[in-house]
């Protein structure tokens, strides 16, 4: 475990794989953390060098005051990045995490060389949306809504596992100002123009059973990169790559070899 002092905000980052490899770095979704990628990583090919991090106010990174806007999610990115020496990335993205790779694709095409946008959108959901869930969570407590996140996060096979008591768990211990700061990023944000200008390689991930970002939305998305590509998961909900592990890397393998990556 380490920690990128950014002066506004303290990052924990991981980083495996081969040191010396090829750069894939991995942005989480909204009220999980770094650990969201553990099931994935062992299934991707040896020689490349993964980078996580937990978004501020998530995992083990510090907790600003918020609300927070999506271009300081995306300063944090960059500056972690560039903290870290590292160009030319594959950037995963799920979820806020994809909005988070697009903003960091339009501002710093350095860094990035193609992105996988999975389970995102250029926009999720409307303000209004985002800030009746806000008010929501703040009169009542993140276990108020944490049951109907599950049935979002998760295909019905893996809803009936042991498994799933843990993910419930990682949700309703999350600092609740930084997921409501994240929620109010989320609600402030629609990159449909500028990711509309991105040239770059581009893959979109989306689970048959996403209740958070339908595989429609995750299509519309990643067809505005031209000559980017689209994989389906069946049987899976907002995070395949929890609820279908060897899909999912098998998916980022197959885009890892075309774009030369691997």
């Amino acid at each position: 475990m380490q920690i990128a002092d950014l002066g506004d905000v303290q990052l924990h980052y991981r980083i495996d794989g081969d040191p010396d490899g090829a750069p894939v770095v991995f942005s989480n979704s909204l009220g999980t953390d770094l650990r969201l990628w553990d099931a994935v990583l062992p299934r991707l090919p040896q020689g490349l060098k993964f980078i996580r991090y937990d978004m501020r106010g998530h995992g083990l990174s510090s907790l600003p005051n918020g609300p927070y806007s999506m271009g300081a999610l995306v300063r944090d990115a960059e500056r972690l990045l560039d903290h870290l020496e590292l160009r030319d990335c594959v950037f995963v993205g799920l979820s806020i995490g994809g909005m988070i790779a697009q903003g960091l694709a339009i501002k710093r095409l350095d860094q990035i060389r193609a992105l996988v946008l999975s389970n995102t959108g250029a926009k999720i959901g409307t303000k209004q949306i985002w800030e009746d869930r806000i008010a929501q969570i703040r009169a009542n407590g993140l276990d108020h809504v944490a049951d109907a996140t599950m049935e979002r996060w998760f295909g019905k096979t893996f809803r009936q596992s042991a498994e799933i008591t843990l993910w419930r768990n990682m949700l309703t211990r999350q600092p609740v100002e930084g997921y409501l700061g994240c929620a109010a990023a989320i609600g402030g944000t629609d990159f449909y123009t500028p990711t509309s200008g991105l040239r770059l390689p581009a893959l979109g991930i989306a689970g048959a059973d996403d209740g958070a970002t339908p595989p429609d939305l995750v299509r519309e998305t990643v067809n505005l990169i031209p000559g980017s590509t689209f994989q389906l998961i069946r049987g899976a909900g907002h995070l395949p790559c929890v609820d279908q592990p060897e899909a999912y890397a098998e998916a980022l393998t197959r885009f890892f070899t075309q774009i030369g990556h691997v």
